[in-house]
Order: structure tokens, then sequence, then C-alpha cells
């Protein structure tokens, strides 16, 4: 197993925000990486510049006509993406292509051993489907990474773990019928919050019953509730034995963000990203992948994406 943690940070990456005083504004990369440096974690993780993603890349997982109209929109600048939280703001499809060209290079990377662990702070763009954009969603890099997995590597099993406070509904609709996809979400109730689904009931499709965990918790959630359910997140990844893990880290899920009700603390992130740690390496890989996903509160950025980074530079430099 390689001995390095990396980070992707950069202004291509960065750009991708919206202005006009939207959640998802482009200061939560600076937000992330000024505590990073005062942490001293630049120091200690390899540091990569954005990789921009081709159309070949993105169609992956998205349609063409879709991937036409964001281009199309970027170039003026004007309209929606969705049906009105995502606006579309010109070079907004080179932007998302470099959040997506992040995610899969880190994930080409790790599988060639050429570090142990990755983290992409603007990343983890779970709303986004294959034919449309959504909860500030344009491309959804975790869907393009895992079709990269199975054609380029012949990875087949997959785990996609998600604690956002929000449902990550693109990645887990986008794969509800995939067996060897297994999606664990733990999330605020969707009777409270967008974009409302992820209900317990929601266990997968056809072959893939059963491959699926969705855990909605109630608004006003903190450590001790959250972290009764991971024995039972524990032994769910571990018995499918995935080959490969993808963790968005949504920082809205900690106490103060302005948008959600959850009240994790700032910590809460570093011992999730730990644990999912330990679960890859008893799994002989040591394979996962950071992305940051949704938070808007800057202090909660900082914190909480920078104990997930901390996890993984702990866990190269140990070797544990």
């Amino acid at each position: 197993m390689a001995k390095t943690a990396c980070v992707y940070v950069g202004k291509e990456i960065g750009e991708y925000g919206f202005g006009g005083g939207h959640p998802f504004g482009p200061h939560r990369m600076d937000a992330f990486w000024s505590e990073a440096k005062t942490q001293g974690l630049d120091k200690r993780a390899l540091v990569k510049s954005p990789v921009l993603a081709g159309r070949d890349l993105l169609e992956k997982f998205h349609t063409r006509d879709y991937c036409n109209l964001v281009e199309e929109r970027s170039r003026t600048g004007e309209g929606y993406l969705d049906y009105g939280d995502t606006p579309a703001f010109p070079g907004i499809f080179e932007a998302a292509s470099y959040v997506v060209g992040c995610t899969v290079d880190a994930t080409r990377r790790i599988m060639a051993g050429e570090f142990a662990s990755a983290f992409i702070p603007i990343a983890g763009l779970h709303h986004a489907r294959r034919e449309r954009a959504g909860g500030f969603c344009v491309f959804n890099d975790v869907g393009v990474a895992i079709h990269c997995l199975r054609d380029e590597f012949g990875i087949k099993r997959i785990a996609y773990v998600d604690i956002d406070a929000h449902h990550g509904d693109g990645v887990f609709y986008g794969f509800e019928s995939d067996p060897d996809v297994l999606v664990v979400d733990l999330h605020q109730d969707g009777r409270t919050l967008y974009p409302g689904t992820g209900h317990a009931y929601e266990t997968g499709k056809g072959a893939a019953q059963g491959t699926k965990l969705n855990i909605p918790l109630p608004p006003g959630t903190g450590d001790t509730l959250f972290f009764q359910h991971w024995p039972q997140v524990a032994k769910f990844i571990t018995d499918a034995k995935p080959e490969f893990i993808f963790f968005q880290c949504g920082a809205d899920s900690i106490a103060g963000d302005p948008i959600t009700n959850m009240r994790l603390s700032p910590t809460a992130h570093y011992h999730v990203a730990l644990r999912l740690i330990q679960i890859a390496n008893t799994l002989g890989h040591g394979r996962i992948v950071g992305v940051g996903g949704g938070g808007y509160n800057s202090a909660n950025i900082g914190h909480g994406w920078c104990g997930v980074l901390r996890a993984f530079i702990e866990n190269a430099e140990t070797g544990e």
C-alpha cells in the first residue's frame, strides 16, 4: 500500500461556485485550504493541481443531451440547469468538468498505487442526475468515477458512504438497480429537507435489493445518535467486501450550518474517516477517496474537511 495521502486544490475547482449570495459560493475551497494550512496539513499531504475531464468521461454517467445543455448555458451564463437551485454561469461547464476530472484522476492514481488515499474538497456533487442537474450539482463526479473503476480496472464491488445532511439522490438512483454498488447514506430525514428522498425502505431495486442502506435522521441529530448507527453501517460495508470506497463528507451535517438542521460536532467527520479507513485496510486494499460535498458554514467546512484529510494523512504516515 502506498504511504501518501493526496489533496487536490486549485482555482479551477475553487471557481465551481455560484455568486449573488448563493449558499454554494466560490469561497468554499479557500475556507478549507486556509484551515488546512493553519493545521500544517498542506506540508503533510501530496498537493495536486486540478485535472480537466473530457466529454468522454462525462458521458460515462451523463446523457449527451444534458452535457450539450450545460455546455450551451455555460457559454451564455443564463438560465438554470435544473428547476431553480442550480443557475448557469459563464464557465460552469469547465468548472464542473474539473471537479469530475479530480475525482477520476484520484481514483486512477490510487488504483495505480501512487498514493493511499485522496481528498477533493470541491467534489461529491451527489444530486446531479444522469440527465439533469440538482441541488447545486452539475456533474456527478463519483458517478463518473464508479464507471471508470468498472471500465478501466475491472473493479466490481464499490461502496459509496455519504454523511452529507442531504440525501445523495443522484448517486443512489443512478445505481439503485446495481447490486455491486453498495450505498450507505446517513442524512437528515427527507421529510424535513431537500431532496425529500432517502427513506429507510429504499434498499435497492431488483437484483440490487438489500444493497443500499438509507438512514434518515431526525433534525437536531448529534454525535451520540449518529454513532449509534455505526455498528450497523460497519457490518453492512464489511460484509459486502467492496474493493474501493468513496466517502462523501458534506460539512452541512455539522451544527451551525445555515440551511440544514443536523448537529454533528466538527470532529465527527474525522472519526467516520478513520473508521472507513480501518474497514478499507481490513479488506486488504486501503483504497478510499474523500469528496467534500455540501457545507455552507466556512468554519465547519474548514474543520470538518480538514478532519477527513488529517485521518487520511495519519493512516498514510503510520501505515495502519
